[in-house]
C-alpha cells in the first residue's frame, strides 16, 4: 500500500493494482502540494481506479486526464455523465453493497456518512467507501464520519485506511477527527490501520510555516488508538511511502 497523498492510495494485491481518488496535481484551486510530487510509476499499469464521491478533491478531472482513457473507473451511481464528458467509456457505476471483480480481487462499495454533491452546481451521488477482498482484506473509507455499521464492514479485516484530517487548519462537517478515527477502530477491528487524508496539501502561502496540521493528526490518531484499540497495529505512512500487509 503506497500512500500517494490526500485520499490517493495505490493498493497492489494478488497481481492487481488499484488507485483510489486520484489527486495527482501539485496545485488544486487554492491549495498546494506539500509532499513529494506524484511519481509517474504510481499511475501506470492500473487495473482500476476507485472513486469514492464527487467532491473536487476526490474526483479531480485534471488528474484523471493524466490516465489512460480506457482505464476501468469504478464510481458511485450518478457519476458516469461527468466521466463520459472527459472521454472515458469504461465506467462502472456502483451502489452501496454492490460488488464487482477487478483482476484477482473483489471490490464492494460500502456506506460512507458524507454528503455527495459536486459543488457548486454539479450533480449529487452517494459517497462510498470500498472493501477490497483478495488474499487480504482492505477497507478504504473514503471521506466519512464514524457510523455504527462500521462494525459490519468485514469480520476479518486486515487493513483499514482511515481519513484523519484534510488540507487546512480545521476540519468541518462529516469528517473524522483523529479521535473519531481512532474510535472507529473499536468497530472495525482491523489488524492494521493506516491514517490517510493528511500531510499532503495546505492553503497557498501557508505551507512555508510548516503548520502543525500537516504532521500532527496521524500522531494524535495513533495516540488515541493506543487507548481505545490497543491491539490494532497503527502504521503512520508519510505521503510517498509504502507499507506491506498480509495475513
Amino acid at each position: 500500500m503506497t500512500y500517494v497523498g490526500h485520499a490517493t492510495v495505490l493498493i497492489e494485491m494478488d497481481g492487481t493494482r488499484l488507485l483510489t481518488d486520484p489527486l495527482l496535481r501539485n496545485r488544486v484551486s487554492g491549495i498546494r502540494r506539500q509532499s513529494r510530487p506524484v511519481h509517474p510509476a504510481w499511475r501506470r499499469d492500473l487495473d482500476a481506479v476507485l472513486i469514492s464521491h464527487l467532491h473536487l478533491d476526490h474526483l479531480d478531472l485534471p488528474s484523471l486526464r493524466l490516465l489512460d482513457r480506457k482505464i476501468h473507473l469504478i464510481a458511485p451511481a450518478g457519476t458516469a455523465d461527468i466521466l463520459h464528458g472527459e472521454g472515458f467509456d469504461n465506467i462502472e457505476e456502483i451502489r452501496i453493497a454492490d460488488s464487482t471483480r477487478v483482476g484477482n480481487v473483489k471490490v464492494t462499495a460500502t456506506y460512507a456518512h458524507h454528503p455527495g454533491e459536486r459543488y457548486p452546481f454539479g450533480p449529487a451521488a452517494d459517497s462510498v467507501g470500498y472493501l477490497i477482498n483478495g488474499s487480504s482484506s482492505i477497507y478504504f473509507a473514503g471521506d466519512t464520519n464514524i457510523f455504527p455499521e462500521m462494525a459490519d464492514v468485514d469480520p476479518e479485516l486486515d487493513m483499514a485506511l482511515l481519513p484523519v484530517w484534510g488540507w487546512g487548519p480545521t476540519i468541518r462537517g462529516d469528517h473524522m477527527s483523529p479521535r473519531k478515527a481512532a474510535e472507529s477502530l473499536a468497530l472495525l477491528r482491523p489488524r492494521m490501520a493506516v491514517p490517510i487524508h493528511w500531510g499532503t496539501f495546505a492553503p497557498i502561502g501557508m505551507g512555508w510555516i510548516k503548520p502543525s496540521f500537516l504532521s500532527e493528526p496521524p500522531r494524535e490518531f495513533k495516540g488515541h488508538a493506543s487507548d481505545v484499540a490497543p491491539d490494532v497495529d497503527v502504521r503512520i505512512v508519510s505521503p510517498g511511502n509504502f507499507v506491506r500487509f498480509g495475513r
